[in-house]
């Protein structure tokens, strides 16, 4: 345990100087926006957790305080929240577990005025040299997604559930 106190410490110190810093004039440039080519803004967060029994997970995830915010477990999934935390359960749809990311969307599934398209998102990823495993249709419009692992073979869902923004 020293160690991880350790570490906790000098993270708190770095995060001081930097704050210092700021404090005595340290300029820092604007954060960027949807359509800078700097931001990869993926949209609004959640891990998808692949569940034995649906009930039996509801019901531990309840009591650590989340609750339901959407879903249909006749179908076998649920979305469930607490604070800014989302997971979703999902009994006999995935193999792994999934981070997922849903551009055009903010936590409450509201669909948010300006945002990076998934099709720009995964034609960053391509430029920059990934592999995807499943690829979005670049000429399509519409809700689409594409998927990609990182180096230990995690997969990372991304899923826009709305049609591209209007610029």
């Amino acid at each position: 345990m020293p160690h991880r106190l350790a570490t906790h410490r000098l993270a708190g110190a770095a995060l001081a100087a930097v704050l210092t810093g700021l404090a005595l004039g340290g300029a820092t440039p604007p954060p960027p926006g949807p359509g800078d080519e700097r931001t990869m803004e993926l949209g609004n967060f959640s891990v998808s957790l692949t569940v034995k029994n649906l009930k039996a997970s509801r019901a531990f995830y309840e009591q650590l305080g989340f609750t339901k915010f959407g879903g249909d477990p006749d179908q076998g999934w649920l979305i469930l929240q607490n604070g800014t935390a989302t997971v979703g359960l999902f009994q006999g749809m995935f193999e792994k577990n999934i981070l997922t990311f849903n551009p055009g969307w903010n936590r409450k599934a509201e669909t948010l005025d300006d945002f990076i398209d998934v099709r720009e998102l995964q034609r960053r990823l391509l430029d920059a040299g990934l592999t995807l495993d499943v690829k979005a249709d670049p000429d399509s419009t519409g809700p689409a997604s594409f998927v990609l692992s990182d180096p230990d073979g995690n997969p990372i869902l991304v899923d826009q559930h709305v049609p591209r923004p209007e610029r």
